[in-house]
């Protein structure tokens, strides 16, 4: 009989699968693993294999975070987060999830856990921290591979204020809003603006550190690809093969309503929907959660009605429901079998999926295609409804309506200006004169507004010409910053107009002005700009000004002359606070510092780390570096910004380069902690090894799964 470890640990261990022996793992001399299988299941399983041994420890706290168990793991602060999560899938949701799911995926997923499961039997030195058996279900949980789902979009704080009495209603707590996204970089180029006549694609993801990594899959099933993987997922998010690739970026599209419901207790919990009454859905959720006692639980009521849970209480202390796509299979299905496509049709089919809700996709391919699709999963709505509000849930026209067809949704192909571009920008500049028309499109469909890496990515491409490879990695870290000029010129007339007197600022002036408004490691104009945002930031952000182009509207237009003097006075003053003077480089600033496993990283001034070149996304960067502002110490340490990058050529031969953050491995020993980041820190490139005679030139180590440890 099976012993139940921890929790999830829900069948017996069994041995090792032979699907080991169908698949091969090549380690390069970056550590990247390229992985060879008979089938796609065993190509999976090599895969999921390769990634435990670079960072097991990600892996398993991405599905506890996606599971709802981290509560178990960090204790009862994170309850709610945990109740969100089961909110939308429970456990006997994702398997049943899993059992209706065609034969083919049920077989890479049980692939997927016996691949992990091989290799925590091996490695019994790996302490999981609660999951110590993988199941096949447990892929429904995680299936679409962007950074933050749109579940992780519901605010927790109104979750905890309405469930953390056992009393139905019993707080009110206001909408919740996402975070706009620091930023992605997704361009497809063509034609006279190549050198070779090849399509080509930069992927330029802006994540959290750490958070994907690369390698490169194939299968005898027709799987061939290399990419940036989410750990723990066997797909590639972001990636290519031979004949395309495709780039994802964060989109805005509207696929979260919030519905405002009328309960009415009659011999029961009942909602108006239609001129009717519909019973509420009450479950009982328990969340576990670990204390200096042992093992808690905390016991919550769940709402729900057909558009979602009750997810908080609006300012009127009426139940809000919160409706999202909930479709684990057909993503995880999606998800994969795009990684197969080999042509434009063939991508075309499985976008029809439509069970990608949070993304935008650049596009690229070997026939010199080239498209931009602003979103996949769009419900269709009553269009003269501000779906941006709450609305009214008892009115059944403000129902979902099925989802849009991919044919309806915003996008360019093939445009005759030979690029498209997303930089989460508004998908009506996506190819210059030749962008979408709002005009046909529903408002719900498009709520990203133009941004400052958008500006400075058009007028990159708009001059353009005959580009090789390697100048269009330098296109992609132009380090031009559109933002700081705009600023800084005004500031610099308004400074003309008024009678100074303090030669410390005078001199702060004169940097300025002298300034080519580039980043640049030797930069002090870059510093005095990178804490004068930060005071304008605290001085304004009250307003809740949406993006850096209604920031630079409202400094312009509504702040004094005087005023300006005085933020830049008090931004010298806190450089100076911090470093002893106010002329310090933005190398001595900006820094990157990884000094061991821990995924939640403590920075530290007094211990090594070393100077980056890179400005934060909102400054119109297009290589971007933000730095953690949850650290107490007075050098900045970036934790997100590009992480995986690379640029492809499509042509008879594939050619492409990437760079990733740091390096490949999660373990300090290993010397592919951090080899890339040299590379990294001066924007140069290593080449991807796609073919299976420069991978063996060029190798490190030959295994099958279990048969050899990596370091």
């Amino acid at each position: 009989m099976c012993a139940i470890i921890v929790i999830v640990a829900l069948s017996c261990k069994g041995p090792p699968s032979n699907l080991a022996d169908q698949v091969t793992i090549y380690r390069d001399t970056w550590g990247i693993p390229h992985i060879y299988g008979e089938t796609d299941a065993a190509a999976v399983y090599g895969f999921i294999y390769a990634q435990c041994e670079d960072d097991f420890p990600r892996i398993e706290l991405n599905y506890i975070k996606a599971m709802g168990l981290l509560a178990q793991v960090e204790g009862e602060s994170q309850v709610y987060h945990d109740l969100r999560a089961k909110m939308f899938i429970t456990k006997s949701e994702a398997m049943l999830a899993y059992e209706s799911s065609p034969e083919w995926l049920k077989e890479l997923c049980v692939a997927w856990s016996e691949g992990i499961n091989h290799y925590l039997d091996e490695h019994t030195e790996v302490e999981p921290k609660l999951i110590h058996h993988f199941e096949p279900w447990m892929p429904m949980f995680f299936s679409e591979g962007s950074i933050g789902s749109n579940i992780l979009r519901v605010d927790i704080a109104g979750i905890e204020s309405m469930y953390s009495d056992s009393l139905l209603f019993s707080k009110s707590t206001a909408i919740s809003s996402r975070k706009p996204p620091s930023g992605s970089n997704g361009i497809a180029i063509k034609g006279n603006k190549i050198n070779s006549g090849n399509a080509m694609l930069l992927i330029n993801p802006h994540t959290s550190f750490y958070f994907r990594g690369e390698a490169h899959v194939e299968s005898k099933e027709g799987l061939s690809t290399y990419g940036a993987y989410t750990w723990g997922q066997f797909f590639f998010y972001q990636g290519f093969n031979e004949n395309l690739g495709w780039m994802h970026t964060t989109s805005d599209v509207d696929v979260i309503d919030q519905y405002i419901e009328s309960f009415i207790k009659q011999d029961g919990l009942f909602y108006v929907h239609n001129d009717s009454l519909k019973p509420v859905e009450v479950t009982n959720v328990k969340i576990p959660y670990s204390s200096i006692n042992g093992l808690r639980t905390k016991e919550f009521k769940i709402y729900k009605t057909h558009h979602g849970p009750v997810t908080h209480l609006n300012e009127a202390n009426l139940p809000v429901t919160t409706a999202l796509m909930i479709d684990p299979s057909k993503a995880l299905q999606q998800s994969f079998l795009r990684n197969k496509a080999s042509t434009f049709n063939e991508f075309k089919e499985v976008l029809d999926y439509r069970a990608n809700s949070s993304n935008n996709t650049v596009y690229a391919d070997k026939e010199g295609n080239i498209a931009f699709y602003y979103g996949n999963f769009v419900p269709r709505r009553k269009s003269s409804t501000n779906f941006s509000d709450e609305v009214d849930g008892s009115d059944i026209m403000n129902d979902w309506n099925g989802k849009h067809e991919v044919d309806e949704l915003v996008q360019v192909v093939n445009p005759p200006n030979d690029w498209v571009q997303n930089c989460n920008s508004t998908p009506f500049t996506s190819a210059g004169k030749y962008s979408p028309d709002p005009k046909n499109y529903p408002s719900y469909m498009a709520l990203d507004i133009e941004n400052y890496r958008g500006i400075h990515a058009i007028n990159l491409l708009e001059k353009a010409e005959s580009l090789t490879l390697d100048d269009f990695i330098d296109l992609a870290y132009d380090p031009y910053l559109p933002f700081a000029e705009e600023m800084i010129t005004d500031f610099i007339q308004a400074a003309k107009r008024q009678n100074l007197n303090d030669k410390e600022l005078q001199s702060a002036i004169e940097v300025m002005e002298a300034w080519d408004y580039k980043a640049d490691i030797k930069s002090v104009a870059l510093s005095i700009f990178l804490y004068h945002e930060d005071v304008i930031y605290d001085t304004y952000s009250h307003l809740g000004f949406k993006n850096e182009l209604a920031w630079m509207k409202h400094y312009q237009n509504e702040v004094s002359d005087s005023k300006k003097m005085e933020i830049m006075r008090k931004s010298l003053n806190m450089i100076k606070n911090d470093f002893g003077r106010w002329n310090i480089e933005w190398g001595e600033i900006m820094r990157y510092q990884r000094l061991n496993e821990i995924i939640d990283l403590q920075y530290s001034d007094s211990l090594p780390s070393i100077p980056i070149g890179y400005a934060p996304s909102y400054m119109g960067a297009l290589a971007t570096f933000e730095p953690s502002y949850e650290s107490d110490t007075k050098l900045r340490y970036g934790e997100s910004g590009n992480s995986f990058v690379a640029v492809i050529q499509f042509g008879d031969t594939l050619l492409a380069k990437s760079v990733l953050v740091g390096g490949q491995s999660g373990d300090p020993s290993s010397r592919h902690f951090d080899d890339q980041i040299e590379l990294y820190a001066k924007g140069q490139f290593k080449d991807v090894l796609f073919y299976l005679k420069d991978i063996k030139s060029n190798l490190e180590a030959e295994y099958k799964p279990g048969r050899k440890n990596v370091k």
